[in-house]
Formats: structure tokens, C-alpha cells, sequence
């Protein structure tokens, strides 16, 4: 009952505290002069971070399997997970900034909003493992699995955004109508254009050049950060395909059954081993692989929900319980 209770507890700390950084996230996009507000809103990320971690091994303790045996474990996880991407740019760069932090905040709280308040009080419930799932491939497989779908969101996500940045026609409209998007992704890529605004000025840049070269800016960022992320995601997407084969084999007798779950899985990965393949082409790079990235965003949805909500196939333990 202890268990349950810190479950609890902990589950409304993350929450609260996710919260409070997605206040401070806009309170900080509406007031520049704000800016010192970013680092409480990083603490709050790491405390989230920090309290999800708890949140799940007390389940994997009372429940005395790997906390990954139903939806509502796999929401909370990948909750978990897109906290992890948000922490990428101070491990990989050490930034000060983090560019990743307006997909993968919002991200985690929505995740874990539906995890706890889209789920019935049923399927939130820790239950007996079914027996194909005991086994010690469920941490690997699953893991894997639910750290690719987060990587390969975030990085569809900044896709999507910089489709929506090359496709406008008006750079005036552009500047008024997506503040929150600059802000929210290159608030530092921001302060620093300003402060070189001067320095451009007096060159040959005009007003219409110094937009065109922030937009570019803009955009070879996104196309960085993107590629980036979802490179990550392939490899985790890849390394949770092989090891789903092999446990597949110990549990049915087959590495491969074309089961729904299975099937769309391989779309997936097939259609992020063609964004890395258009990468690898200089006259496919930006919009191009983008176009690419964002259908794989709709793909991962489809493997991820709209199967379980099928309920059939071999993965059907993982579907949604309808009344």
C-alpha cells in the first residue's frame, strides 16, 4: 500500500513540476527580459526527470516485474523518455540554451496527462505479466522501442516546424505570427543575431537581407537538430527491431510473424532508413527529408495507437481495454 502511495505522490510531483515549467516556458516567450527564469525551468525538467525515475522503479518494486507491461507503463515511460532527449544539447554541447526544450517539454506533460487522466483506473493498474512477456527481453525490447518513438517524435516535430518556416511566403508574416516558435527553439540563436545586428547593418545587409539570413539561420538549425535526433531514434528503433526478433523466437518459434504490430514497425523504420538516405544527397537535404520526417510522424502514431486500438495480433496485451 506504501508503494502505491508514493506511486502517487510522485506521479503529482512530475506533474505539478512539468507544469510549472511549461508557466515559466511562456512566461519567458512573452518577456524576453524574463530570461533568468530558464534555468528554474531546466531544474524543473531534471526534477521531473528525476521523479518519473522514482515513480517507475517503486512500480517495477511492488509490481516485481520491468514496468513496462501495459499502456499506461509505456505512456509514463515514454513521458520518462522525452525528459531524457530534453537533456541531449548539455550532454552532447554542453549548451547553456537548449533548442529542444519547446517540443520536449510540452511532449512529456501531455504524455503523462493522458497517461493519467485518459486512462481508465483499470488500465493504470499493475497486473500479472502475461507469459509471453516474462522474459528478460522485455526491459530490452520495450526500452528500446519507447526511447526511438521519443527521439523520432522530437526530431518529426522539428521537421514539421521547419516545413512550416520554408513554405511561408512572407517573411514579415512570419516574424509577427511565430514568435512563440523562434522563441521557444533559438532563444540564444536569437540574442546572438541581435547582438551582431549592428555589425550586419553595416555591411551590405539590408533590412530584407538581415530576415533572410535570420530565416536561414532558423531553418539550418531546425534541419540540424532534426537529423540529429532522429538519427538517435533509428538506432534505437533498429537495436528494439532486432532484439523484438530474437525474443520473438524464444517466445513463438518465429524471428518474424508480419503480426500488426510488427508490420508497422518495419514501415517505420523503412520510411527513417529513407530520411537518412535523402540526408546522405545535398539537393535533399532541408524541406526534402523533412516532407519525409513528417510522414514517419504519422507512421510512429499509427504503430504506437492506432494498432493497439485494433486489439489484435500477438501484441494485443497491449491494447486498449474499450467499454
Amino acid at each position: 500500500m506504501i508503494f502505491v502511495t508514493l506511486e502517487h505522490i510522485l506521479n503529482h510531483i512530475s506533474f505539478s513540476i512539468i507544469s510549472i515549467v511549461i508557466t515559466i516556458h511562456l512566461m519567458t516567450f512573452l518577456a524576453r527580459e524574463m530570461v533568468g527564469l530558464y534555468d528554474s525551468s531546466e531544474k524543473g525538467m531534471i526534477a521531473t526527470f528525476l521523479s518519473i525515475t522514482g515513480l517507475l522503479v517503486i512500480r517495477w518494486i511492488y509490481s516485481g516485474h520491468f514496468p513496462l507491461s501495459n499502456l499506461y507503463e509505456s505512456l509514463m515511460f515514454l513521458s520518462w523518455s522525452f525528459a531524457i532527449i530534453h537533456m541531449i544539447p548539455k550532454i552532447w554541447n554542453n549548451q547553456n540554451k537548449n533548442d529542444l526544450s519547446a517540443i520536449t517539454t510540452p511532449s512529456a506533460i501531455f504524455t503523462q496527462g493522458f497517461a493519467t487522466s485518459g486512462l481508465s483506473t483499470e488500465m493504470q493498474q499493475s497486473t500479472i505479466l502475461v507469459p509471453a512477456l516474462r522474459s528478460h527481453w522485455l526491459m530490452m525490447h520495450v526500452s528500446m522501442m519507447l526511447l526511438s518513438y521519443a527521439a523520432l517524435l522530437v526530431g518529426s516535430l522539428f521537421a514539421i516546424a521547419l516545413l512550416v518556416i520554408t513554405f511561408r511566403k512572407n517573411i514579415e508574416s512570419f516574424g509577427k505570427n511565430n514568435k512563440f516558435l523562434i522563441r521557444s527553439f533559438f532563444f540564444s540563436e536569437i540574442e546572438c543575431l541581435n547582438e551582431n545586428r549592428n555589425v550586419l547593418q553595416n555591411t551590405s545587409f539590408s533590412s530584407l537581407n538581415f530576415k533572410n539570413y535570420y530565416k536561414y539561420q532558423l531553418v539550418q538549425r531546425l534541419d540540424y537538430w532534426s537529423s540529429r535526433v532522429i538519427s538517435l531514434g533509428f538506432t534505437f528503433l533498429t537495436m528494439g527491431i532486432l532484439s523484438g526478433a530474437v525474443w520473438a523466437n524464444e517466445a513463438w518459434g518465429s524471428y518474424w510473424n508480419w503480426d500488426p504490430k510488427e508490420t508497422w514497425a518495419f514501415i517505420t523504420w523503412t520510411i527513417y532508413a529513407i530520411y537518412l538516405h535523402t540526408r546522405t544527397t545535398k539537393s535533399w537535404q532541408g524541406a526534402n527529408s523533412a516532407i519525409v520526417a513528417s510522414i514517419g510522424f504519422l507512421i510512429i502514431w499509427i504503430c504506437y495507437f492506432g494498432v493497439n486500438l485494433l486489439g489484435i495480433g500477438l501484441h494485443s496485451y497491449g491494447s486498449f481495454i474499450l467499454t
